[in-house]
């Protein structure tokens, strides 16, 4: 714990590290009375910006601390921090915006500050001079011969159906993860992403061109120029969408 707040504490965004033995402690950090904390509560703040859970605690697990911190209204955003990579899948789906394995180098806890900063922005909350322009980006654990690789959902070319998973196909290759397309549409929707088949995912910033053949209409994605079908009843809203310039 130590050599995390130390890593913390060297972030130039980072004002105050508070540290917990346990998830007890840490929520009665956050129910308690410090002022500071308490002046946040009251301006309808998250009592902190951001929670570093370790996923191995006495009690209350990192996972059953992330159940109870996504009660509070607003949650803070959510780091888990673990020695094993096994339970990364778990950990996004539960809303956390990275995954530290121990022992994180100052660069990786850089790089999570930003993925918080990034999530706080998006919430509208922050001051401003704390916050760095950048786009929100979400990553997505692929395990990969043993390990968990993050694929930022930036790189993501396409995506295609595979049964209850699927296949993000990125500039260096695909990677398979264990979440449904329908699952993806729904997250991905605002940040640009549209079905046009019951098969494929795409960001509609990628497409270059509309093709009408003798089979139906398919979309040309980026300079790889894949081509990819649109099915007959995805066909009107993507068009619609193209014309508004990839808007919701």
């Amino acid at each position: 714990m130590d050599v995390l707040v130390e890593r913390l504490n060297g972030n130039r965004h980072v004002r105050r590290v508070l540290s917990a033995f346990d998830a007890t402690e840490a929520l009665l950090l956050l129910s308690g009375d410090d002022p500071e904390l308490a002046s946040r509560k009251d301006e309808g703040l998250s009592v902190v910006d951001a929670v570093f859970a370790d996923l191995d605690m006495p009690g209350l697990t990192g996972m059953e601390l992330a159940k109870v911190l996504a009660g509070f209204k607003p949650a803070p955003v959510l780091v888990f921090v673990t020695a094993h990579s096994h339970e990364a899948v778990a950990a996004f789906e539960l809303g956390a915006v990275d995954y530290l394995l121990k022992p994180a180098e100052q660069p990786r806890i850089d790089k999570a500050m930003e993925r918080v900063l990034a999530k706080i922005h998006q919430n509208g909350g922050g001051s401003q001079s704390a916050v760095p322009e950048q786009r929100d980006d979400e990553v997505i654990p692929v395990e990969l011969a043993g390990t968990t690789k993050l694929v930022s959902r930036a790189s993501v070319r396409w995506v295609e159906a595979q049964g209850d998973y699927a296949r993000l196909y990125t500039s260096d290759g695909s990677h398979l993860v264990r979440i449904p397309l329908a699952q993806l549409e729904e997250r991905w929707e605002k940040a640009g992403f549209v079905r046009i088949h019951r098969s494929y995912l795409v960001p509609i910033s990628l497409i270059t061109e509309l093709r009408m053949g003798g089979s139906g209409y398919s979309v040309v994605i980026g300079h790889e120029e894949k081509v990819l079908p649109v099915s007959r009843r995805h066909t009107r809203e993507l068009k619609d969408r193209l014309v508004r310039g990839g808007g919701a």
